[in-house]
């Protein structure tokens, strides 16, 4: 990782109102120094990370320091001599790196990794002596990092340096948190470049490692790069924001006042809970102005409620609806579904007798750990549950071996240094590693990768099979079936949703259950409008795909709409409805098709004829609303009579054909038929028919429906 970084305490313009409270900001100039005097006895920690013990003691009291001491003498010795452009030891970057990630909680075996991952792209250590010195789970993430980090953040490089991030995520996501923390040490560091450059690794990181570390879960990272960002991209808005806050610091914050009350009622209701206010990020008070206009006093932060059980979380927001009024329209529920990135909590928000509406945020304190830490706090993907508690202490370390993906195992027989899986690997990612493997070229992953981690949201809905497949919200019965069957979703010709068919343009809800049904002619292909309608990457990319190398086919799912295909043969006999006018010229009315024994309605029409209805048609209530004289009809003995049926299937070869042959064998005669133009892949026919007796209507329309390919046949 490049040394373009300095110290924040030399640069004014860093803002003071960026740093998380309650850290110590470290004197990286002493600890500098520190690294060069090297330790003062063997027996005891350098120095220069005491910092970073004791924050690692905190999470992991009973942690074996050991392993530690021995990669910061190997990371000091190797950069010794290595300047950052501040001008400080270049050591000074990786404890940094390491302190931020001890302080999310991260097991010993990160923060060894941590410590050295800059070894072995910018010193002459090699990845066989970290392996031979700390075991092959610090070898695999210190390749995993390096990796990553070999090709500059060139405007040209940066879809190649992230698709290789998403590789190395893939295969153990400890790579990520180091990124993501290096990106902040950083960032924080990042006043000595030319503005232009800052501008330019500013925008990388916010269209990129920001939602990353979103979907990872890691909230302390990402809300303090979004604040410094924000700062660098747009400097007025963060003024105007930073003179906010500075504004609301001199009132008077209803927000303790609030927290007293809710402490009370806790504690009247027997419920041991910690209260807390937190005070909201700069991006997060800048969203709210942006929403409410004018801020209220209670807008700058919110009040977190920590509990010791998933049951207390209700029990806290049963007695705060009941004693406070609640924001109906604020209340989320991320427990009982919780967010893609593991975030779990219950979210309202409440109005007090003073007029002040204050957000709160209930969780147990397990859950505000993932909050803040993501998949740092998960510990050591590859562990058993008896190694993960031992990974968790640090006494493990980092001679840990490579683990079985399956079982959890260590797997004696891989090779610890080819490519493997992250047992705990989340769907999203799973998503984007499949396909960013057949993106055509480095612009459209770069673009596409963009577009897909700016979805915050997903859904999880339940195959026909049992299974389930987790896509971003807002996908739609295509993204599925390319998420469920890959390539074989070309011949997708329908779904049905929840039991009901529907369109494969239709949006799925999470819940859902859906069917996907293939045609069996192996030359279906996509329609180029379902490009219109795919929202994840892989359904796009294999869409374009097919279509660019089926471009006769293409073209000709993109022609102007056909005129419907009529077909016309003999007329029938004359109608078997009967009307009480002499003389009357009688017709059955070709909007309902009224059959014998339907209850039918004539009325008097221009030319004296008698037109029947059934009696529910919406034309009844037309025809008397102007006036028409009303004529008694009933049907005669002959069985006889004349319908209009609609059948509604999904397109396919000869289907035309086998629907006519049905109603042939039925001894029925077709009087017309119109076939309009397919529309996704679904085709409307509509037959007129001659039954030689009414009474075999139903079976006609089974025989129909049971044509394949067919899904519903009704009367017109």
């Amino acid at each position: 990782m490049s040394a373009e970084a300095t110290n924040p305490e030399a640069h004014p313009e860093a803002p003071a109102e960026l740093r998380r409270r309650g850290r110590t900001r470290l004197d990286l100039r002493r600890l500098g120094r520190a690294a060069l005097l090297g330790p003062t006895s063997r027996d005891r920690l350098p120095d220069a990370i005491g910092h970073v013990a004791e924050a690692h003691r905190a999470h992991h009291p009973d942690a074996d320091l050991s392993v530690l001491r021995r990669a910061y003498l190997l990371a000091e010795t190797s950069h010794r001599g290595q300047m950052r452009k501040s001008g400080e030891p270049y050591i000074t970057h990786p404890l940094a790196v390491t302190l931020i990630l001890a302080e999310l909680g991260a097991e010993t075996t990160t923060l060894t990794a941590s410590l050295l991952h800059d070894t072995v792209e910018d010193t002459d250590v090699t990845l066989d002596q970290v392996g031979e010195e700390f075991g092959d789970e610090v070898r695999f993430i210190v390749d995993g990092v390096t990796k990553v980090e070999k090709i500059d953040y060139g405007a040209a490089a940066e879809p190649e340096t992230f698709r290789k991030m998403l590789v190395a995520t893939g295969n153990d996501v400890r790579v990520m948190s180091i990124k993501l923390a290096d990106r902040l040490h950083n960032m924080r560091t990042l006043g000595v470049m030319r503005p232009e450059k800052q501008a330019r690794i500013a925008k990388v990181t916010r269209d990129v490692l920001i939602p990353l570390a979103e979907r990872l879960g890691v909230q302390a990272l990402k809300t303090e790069l979004e604040d410094l960002v924000f700062a660098i991209l747009h400097p007025e808005e963060y003024e105007r924001t930073r003179a906010l806050i500075a504004a609301h610091a001199g009132e008077r914050d209803p927000l303790p006042a609030i927290a007293d009350s809710v402490r009370t009622v806790l504690r009247e209701a027997g419920i041991s809970a910690e209260v807390q206010v937190r005070p909201r990020h700069f991006v997060s008070v800048h969203r709210i102005a942006l929403k409410r206009g004018e801020l209220r006093g209670s807008d700058f932060g919110r009040i977190l409620v920590l509990v010791g059980e998933n049951a207390d979380c209700y029990a806290v927001l049963g007695e705060l609806h009941t004693c406070f009024t609640p924001v109906v329209s604020e209340f989320k529920d991320f427990i009982a579904t919780p967010k893609f990135n593991l975030y779990q909590s219950l979210h309202t928000a409440v109005a007090t007798p003073g007029g002040h509406v204050a957000e709160v945020i209930v969780r147990t304190r397990q859950m505000h750990r993932v909050a803040e830490a993501g998949v740092v706090a998960l510990g050591n993907p590859y562990a058993t549950a008896s190694a993960a508690s031992t990974a968790s202490a640090g006494s493990a370390g980092a001679a840990s071996a490579p683990a079985d993906a399956r079982t959890g195992a260590p797997d004696a027989t891989a090779d610890p240094y080819e490519e493997r899986v992250d047992p705990t690997r989340p769907g999203w990612l799973s998503r984007l590693l499949d396909w960013q493997q057949s993106a055509p070229d480095p612009d459209t992953f770069w673009s596409v990768l963009r577009a897909e981690l700016a979805q915050d949201r997903e859904i999880t809905v339940f195959r026909a099979d049992g299974g389930t497949l987790g896509l971003p919200a807002g996908a739609s019965c295509i993204d599925a079936a390319y998420a469920q069957h890959g390539e074989a979703a070309h011949g997708c010709i329908g779904a049905r949703v929840n039991g009901r068919l529907t369109s494969l343009s239709s949006a799925l809800s999470d819940g859902d259950t859906v069917q996907l049904l293939l045609a069996q002619d192996a030359t279906s292909g996509p329609a180029a409008e379902w490009l219109d309608h795919a929202k994840t990457p892989a359904a796009r990319i294999a869409i374009s795909s097919w279509l660019e190398a089926h471009p006769d086919r293409a073209s000709a799912t993109t022609t102007a709409a056909r005129a419907p295909l009529s077909v016309v043969g003999a007329r029938g006999g004359g109608a078997n409805a009967v009307a009480d006018l002499p003389n009357a010229p009688v017709r059955l009315a070709g909007c309902c098709t009224p059959v014998p024994p339907d209850a039918v309605a004539g009325f008097v029409v221009r030319g004296g004829a008698v037109t029947v209805h059934r009696v529910h048609c919406a034309a009844v209530a037309q025809m008397r609303a102007v006036g028409r004289t009303s004529v008694a009809v009933h049907w005669r003995a002959t069985a006889d009579c004349r319908v209009t049926l609609l059948a509604e299937s999904f397109g396919r070869p000869h289907l035309l054909a086998d629907l006519t042959e049905a109603i042939a064998r039925e001894g029925v005669e077709v009087v017309s038929a119109t076939v309009e133009p397919p529309v996704e892949q679904r085709v409307r026919h509509t037959y007129t028919l001659q039954l030689p007796d009414a009474t075999g209507l139903p079976a006609l329309m089974r025989a129909m429906r049971n044509v394949p390919g067919v899904y519903d046949v009704s009367r017109a």
